[in-house]
C-alpha cells in the first residue's frame, strides 16, 4: 500500500505528461510535430524536451510496474549534461541516472530494469544513445543514495582524468521526477568533502583545463582539416565548454547547487558580478547555435557548423563569441588558483 502511495506522488510530479501518450512511437510523432514549432526559441524548445522525456518516462514506468510491480523504495531520476543544464539543441542524446532510497541490494535490479526500459524508450522518441554509456541503464549511474555518496567520495579519493570527469558530469543535474530532496543531499555531500580537501578544486581546473582553440593566431577561425568534418567548427569543444565549464568550476566554490549555466549565472555572489557580464554572450550562443543547426539532421551535427555556411558578420560574431569565453574560462582559472595558493 505504500509502495501504491508513493508511486501516486512520483506521478503527479510529472508536469509535462500528455494522458493521451500511450506508446513511444506516439510520442516520437507528437515530437516531430511539436518540434518545427520552437526549434528557435531556446526556452520553449527546452520546455518540450522536458515533456517529450517526461512522457516516455511515464510510458516506461507504466510498462515496468506492469512486469515487476510498484517500486521498492523512493527513487528519483535525473539528467544531467546538457540536459541537466537546460541546454538541448534540436537533437540531443542521453545523459541520467537514477537514485533510490534503500540499502537493500535487491533494489538496484528493479531500477536497472527500470532505467534500461527508459532508456529504450528515450531512444524510440528521438534521443540518441550515450556512447560513454551515461544513463540508469548502467550500474554506475543507478545506485542507492548511501552508494552515490561513496562513489563521490572515489571519483575525489581518486582525482583522475576519467574520475573527475565522471564527477562534473554528475553534478551538471536536475532530477526529473521524484525525490528532489535525494540528488540535493548527494550534491551537499560533495561540497562538503570540497570545503575539506580544497586542494581538489585544482584538480577540477586541471580536468578541463584544455580547451580546443577556435581561433589561429592571426585571427582566423581554426576548423577540422580531415575526414568527414573537414571545414567544420566544432562548436561544442571550441565555444560552449569554456562557458560551461567555467561557471560549473564557480558553481562548486560557492556552493551553487542549480545545474543551469544561465541560472548559475545569476547566483553568483556579490564578489563575483563581474562574471555576470559574460550572461548576454552565453545567451547569445545558445541563440547562434539554434539559428544555424535548426536543420542538423543527427546530434553528430548539431555540434559542427561548416565554415562556408557563415557569412562574414556571422563569422565575426562566432569569433567574438569564443574570444569571451576564453576570457571568462581564463578568469575563473586565476581566481581559483590565486585561492589554491593560500589554502
Amino acid at each position: 500500500m505504500k509502495n501504491k502511495v508513493h508511486n501516486k506522488q512520483v506521478v503527479r510530479q510529472i508536469k509535462g505528461i500528455d494522458e493521451t501518450l500511450n506508446n513511444y512511437t506516439e510520442i516520437n510523432e507528437w515530437r516531430q510535430d511539436k518540434i518545427v514549432r520552437v526549434m528557435t526559441d531556446h526556452q520553449k524548445l527546452n520546455e518540450l524536451h522536458d515533456s517529450i522525456i517526461e512522457n516516455t518516462v511515464k510510458v516506461a514506468m507504466k510498462k515496468v510496474q506492469s512486469e515487476l510491480g510498484n517500486p521498492p523504495a523512493p527513487f528519483a531520476f535525473f539528467l544531467m549534461g546538457s540536459a541537466g543544464r537546460f541546454e538541448q539543441s534540436v537533437l540531443s542524446d542521453q545523459d541520467h541516472g537514477i537514485i533510490y532510497q534503500s540499502h537493500d541490494e535487491s533494489c538496484q535490479s528493479y531500477f536497472l530494469t527500470l532505467g534500461a526500459e527508459i532508456t529504450n524508450g528515450l531512444s524510440e522518441t528521438g534521443y540518441e544513445l550515450c556512447d560513454g554509456q551515461v544513463m540508469a541503464s548502467n550500474p554506475l549511474w543507478c545506485k542507492s543514495i548511501r552508494q552515490w555518496e561513496e562513489q563521490i567520495v572515489d571519483w575525489m579519493e581518486d582525482s583522475s582524468w576519467k574520475s573527475l570527469r565522471h564527477f562534473s558530469t554528475f553534478f551538471d543535474s536536475r532530477v526529473m521526477f521524484g525525490e528532489t530532496s535525494f540528488l540535493t543531499e548527494i550534491k551537499n555531500y560533495a561540497f562538503m568533502i570540497l570545503n575539506e580537501q580544497p586542494r581538489l578544486y585544482k584538480r577540477l581546473v586541471e580536468n578541463v583545463d584544455f580547451v580546443k582553440k577556435g581561433i589561429g593566431v592571426f585571427g582566423q577561425l581554426l576548423p577540422e582539416q580531415y575526414g568527414e568534418e573537414s571545414g567544420a567548427i566544432k562548436l561544442k569543444q571550441t565555444t560552449f565548454f569554456p562557458y560551461v565549464n567555467a561557471l560549473r568550476l564557480l558553481a562548486l566554490k560557492e556552493n551553487i547547487l542549480e545545474p543551469s549555466t544561465l541560472k548559475r549565472f545569476e547566483q553568483l555572489p556579490v564578489s563575483l558580478q563581474s562574471f555576470q557580464s559574460y550572461e548576454k554572450d552565453f545567451r547569445r550562443l545558445l541563440d547562434f547555435r539554434l539559428q544555424h543547426r535548426k536543420h542538423a539532421q543527427s546530434y553528430k551535427d548539431v555540434h559542427l557548423i561548416q565554415i562556408n555556411s557563415l557569412n562574414r558578420e556571422e563569422k565575426q560574431t562566432l569569433k567574438q563569441l569564443m574570444k569571451k569565453g576564453y576570457k571568462l574560462f581564463d578568469e575563473t582559472k586565476t581566481i581559483i588558483e590565486k585561492e589554491c595558493s593560500t589554502w
